[in-house]
């Protein structure tokens, strides 16, 4: 939160010496104590909107204010710690997502780890709740998350939205949960790539790169990047950010395999899974 204040007061800095302008004149210019400049562009003081106008008015950089206020009213959302976002429990986070996927009409996902929540069977999500209540020491109310997480899928059968996701098979292959739970998981990946409404790709080892699969992301629309690190959920929500990890899924995407192929990719992991778990033939048989 601090750091991200810093950033905006860095960048509004920045724009008051691209104006030829010292902190004096831009605090008489705004009507301002000229003490509220150094307090803005040391991140010690969080800005107003008006406040953000009335900068770019001054410096006559009208055009970064979209940019500025986008970064403004995420400061908070920015960056939300796992342990104060599940403090309360696993179902009010799905609950948070629910709300935000009825705004949402374009999905694209990338993964390199895991099944994303919304293609997730209700016993490979038990299993990555698990881990979350294992490492952060949150209530268990698992079975309710579960069930809040198959609730949201309900959604991948509405025509008003388009969802577009790419997985690596890397992704199809950890073993993050139990081998049968993992195959089940499988043959819903190629279910659900009929749906009309859903495009699923995936990047086979034997595929070369453009862009390396650094981690996983999620752009909602055009609105919103959601990122996952092991500590906090980020969400970056200024117009450059968003136009440029839509071109970095653009190019991931473009390189992922679909349809048919994607789906010989899913089902030559099943076959190798199933493949493990049959029992070896007694001698003589």
């Amino acid at each position: 939160m601090q750091e991200a204040r810093r950033s905006l007061g860095m960048r509004l800095r920045e724009l008051r010496t691209s104006a030829g302008l010292t902190g004096r004149q831009l605090a008489d210019a705004a009507s301002w104590p000229a003490s509220k400049i150094s307090k803005l562009e040391n991140g010690r003081q969080t800005p107003t909107d008006e406040d953000v106008y009335t900068w770019t008015r001054v410096t006559d950089a009208g055009g970064e204010a979209e940019g500025l206020l986008a970064s403004l009213h995420t400061l908070e959302l920015q960056h939300a710690e796992w342990r104060r976002q599940l403090a309360p429990g696993l179902r009010p986070h799905q609950d948070e997502l629910t709300q935000l996927d009825e705004k949402t009409r374009l999905f694209r996902v990338f993964e390199p780890t895991f099944v994303p929540g919304l293609l997730q069977t209700a016993e490979y999500a038990r299993a990555r709740f698990a881990q979350s209540i294992t490492v952060f020491k949150v209530p268990n109310d698992i079975d309710d998350a579960v069930r809040a997480r198959v609730q949201r899928q309900e959604m991948l059968y509405r025509s008003d939205k388009r969802f577009h996701f790419v997985l690596t098979e890397a992704t199809l292959r950890y073993r993050l949960c139990a081998t049968d739970v993992m195959m089940a998981q499988l043959d819903r990946l190629v279910s659900l790539s009929a749906l009309r409404n859903v495009r699923l790709g995936v990047i086979g080892f034997d595929t070369r790169y453009v862009v390396a699969p650094t981690h996983g992301f999620w752009l909602l629309d055009h609105e919103r990047v959601m990122v996952e690190t092991f500590s906090a959920e980020l969400n970056l929500a200024q117009p450059q950010e968003i136009e440029f990890y839509g071109g970095i899924f653009d190019q991931l995407a473009a390189v992922a395999s679909y349809g048919g192929v994607a789906r010989a990719i899913i089902t030559r992991v099943l076959d190798d899974l199933a493949a493990e778990t049959s029992e070896p033939a007694e001698d003589g048989l």
